[in-house]
C-alpha cells in the first residue's frame, strides 16, 4: 500500500495530465457531431475486428472435427454413388452377365497418422485396423483418386503400400479408348508414374485420363488415377513410354477411404492357383 502511495505521489502531475487529456478528448468528441460519429464508427470497426479474430481462432480449433466429419460423409456418399451406378447398370443390361460393378463396395474413412514419401520404399499408416473391419489386400483411395493397397494390419492401424512404391502395379485403363495397361512407379518424383503395356497401335494423347480398370477386387471401375503427362515412342519400340501425373497429392494427404469388397473371398477362391 505504501509503495502505491509513493508511486501516486511521485507521478501525480503526470497522472493528472493524462486524466485531463482524456476528459478533454471525451468532451471534444461528445460535443462535436462529426467527431462523435467518426469515433464511434472507428470503435465499432475495432470491436468487429476483434470479434472476427476470435471467431477465426475458434474455427481453427474445430477444423479437426470438421475434417473428420467430412471424411465420413465422403465415404458414405461414395458408397451410395457406387450402389446407384450398380443399380442403373443392372437395369440397363439385357442379359444376366456378371459385372464387378454390381458388387456393393463399402468405404471406411481413415486418417493418415504416419507417412514416408521421399524414399524408394514409401509407406502410409492410417488409424483404422482390424477392429474397424480393415484387412490386408483392401484398396485405399482419397477424394482425388487411388492411394494404394493395405499390406499389414493390427488392431488399431493399417500399413498402406502407396502407388509411389516400386512393388505396386495397378491395372488401369485409358478412359477415352478403354485400352488397358499397368501403372508402375520407379521414382523418384512422387507426382509421376509410368503406364506400361500400351501398344503403339493405340492412340494416346497428352491429357488423356487414366482410371482403374475394375478387373480386380480391390478397386471399383473408373476410379481416378491420373492424367497422361508425356508420351514417347522410339523407333523399334512396340509399346509407348507414358508418364502419368498422379491425381493424388501424397505429400498433402490427410484423409483416405479404405475399400471393402464383400465378395473378395469368393473372387480369390475361384482364381486358379499355380
Amino acid at each position: 500500500m505504501q509503495n502505491l502511495l509513493r508511486f501516486l505521489q511521485r507521478y501525480s502531475n503526470f497522472l493528472l495530465f493524462i486524466v485531463l487529456e482524456v476528459v478533454a478528448l471525451l468532451l471534444f468528441v461528445l460535443t462535436q457531431p462529426y467527431q462523435h460519429a467518426r469515433f464511434f464508427s472507428a470503435a465499432n470497426g475495432f470491436v468487429t475486428s476483434v470479434t472476427q479474430v476470435g471467431d477465426n481462432i475458434g474455427d481453427y480449433f474445430t477444423l479437426n472435427r470438421v475434417n473428420r466429419q467430412l471424411a465420413e460423409e465422403n465415404a458414405l456418399l461414395r458408397e451410395q454413388i457406387v450402389t446407384y451406378q450398380s443399380l442403373m447398370e443392372k437395369h440397363s443390361e439385357a442379359d444376366t452377365a456378371y459385372h464387378y460393378a454390381h458388387l456393393r463396395w463399402q468405404f471406411t474413412p481413415a486418417k493418415v497418422v504416419d507417412m514416408q514419401t521421399a524414399t524408394a520404399h514409401n509407406y502410409i499408416v492410417v488409424n483404422k485396423g482390424l477392429r474397424d473391419g480393415v484387412q490386408e489386400g483392401q484398396g485405399v483411395m482419397s477424394h482425388d483418386g487411388v492411394v494404394g493397397i493395405v499390406s499389414k494390419v493390427n488392431t488399431h492401424f493399417a500399413l498402406v503400400v502407396p502407388l509411389i512404391h516400386p512393388k505396386m502395379n495397378l491395372s488401369c485403363r485409358i478412359m477415352r479408348n478403354r485400352q488397358q495397361g499397368f501403372l508402375h512407379w520407379d521414382g523418384p518424383n512422387c507426382r509421376y508414374a509410368g503406364l506400361n503395356d500400351i501398344g503403339r497401335h493405340v492412340e494416346v494423347q497428352e491429357g488423356d485420363t487414366i482410371v482403374t480398370s475394375g478387373l480386380t477386387d480391390r478397386f471399383p471401375q473408373d476410379v481416378m488415377v491420373g492424367v497422361v503427362d508425356k508420351v514417347t515412342l522410339r523407333d523399334g519400340d512396340t509399346n509407348y513410354r507414358i508418364r502419368v501425373r498422379l491425381s493424388t497429392d501424397f505429400r498433402g494427404l490427410e484423409y483416405v477411404q479404405i475399400i471393402r469388397n464383400p465378395l473378395s473371398d469368393e473372387h480369390q477362391a475361384i482364381i486358379p492357383k499355380e
